[in-house]
């Protein structure tokens, strides 16, 4: 029996348990799924082998210290500078990305996305302006302080704090703040937030499971909008490909898990 994890702090919310262990039980694969209140990035390594994990997923706010703590980063995490999914490989910490492909897949139905406005700086933020760059999308990145803001300079996003923004239009407003997730918070001071929200097509917020504050005044001003639960899906899907080695199906994986969203 194979042992599975996710790390992150505050993780007692998290569905990926729920998603990979119907995955498992229903194709029969001898696999296990846990989560891991993790509260220091430092001893994720250390954490993850004691456990005696197969793989894990890493989530708020330990991606980029999991980067850090991989033997080997492939991929698009190795670009990006972020990982969100842990392979144990003949005692190695091998170290993915399915975070932005899983966030391209859950957007699809939004046409014709060419500027899109990233609302916080954190490892999902990084991973997803590469790709939107990746793709031939404008980026503009917003967040409370410049601080965090030379990576996303650095690759060519419009980079903003909350002193010196300037609105434009936009296609897709991302949020990938942690506000809202377990308070009533909005991603900015809420005169801002309703003046970019005036200036979008769509709405999205890598938070799942609740109707966010952010995604609330989208519904109001009738902007289409997702929530992370089809973000969750797809990297979800993606991840559970790299934990059985590719021995199920990445049809049945996604049923399976698309299932689970039921319960």
């Amino acid at each position: 029996m194979q042992l599975f994890s996710i790390f992150g702090n505050p993780v007692s919310h998290s569905r990926s348990p729920l998603m990979h262990n119907t995955v498992f039980k229903n194709l029969n694969y001898k696999g296990c799924y846990t989560r891991t209140h993790l509260l220091e990035g430092s001893k994720l390594k250390e954490t993850f082998f004691n456990l005696k994990l197969s793989g894990a997923n890493v989530t708020v706010p330990h991606k980029e210290a999991a980067f850090e703590a991989c033997d080997e980063v492939r991929g698009f995490a190795q670009k990006v500078g972020v990982v969100n999914t842990l392979i144990n490989e003949n005692g190695k910490l091998i170290g993915y990305n399915t975070d932005a492909d899983g966030f391209m897949f859950s957007i699809e139905e939004f046409k014709d996305v060419k500027k899109v406005l990233i609302i916080g700086a954190g490892g999902t933020a990084k991973a997803l302006s590469m790709k939107f760059l990746d793709e031939g999308l404008e980026v503009s990145v917003l967040n409370r302080s410049a601080g965090r803001l030379e990576f996303f300079q650095s690759i060519g996003c419009k980079v903003y704090s909350w002193d010196d923004f300037q609105i434009s239009e936009f296609d897709l407003v991302v949020n990938t703040t942690s506000a809202g997730l377990s308070d009533e918070n909005l991603p900015a001071p809420q005169e801002m937030i309703e003046d970019i929200l005036s200036h979008t097509r769509y709405a999205a917020d890598a938070i799942y499971g609740k109707l966010t504050p952010f995604l609330r005044l989208a519904q109001e001003k009738n902007i289409p909008f997702k929530d992370g639960a089809d973000m969750l899906l797809g990297q979800g899907v993606l991840a559970n490909e790299l934990f059985t080695n590719y021995t199920l199906k990445k049809e049945d994986i996604k049923e399976q898990m698309q299932k689970s969203f039921l319960y």
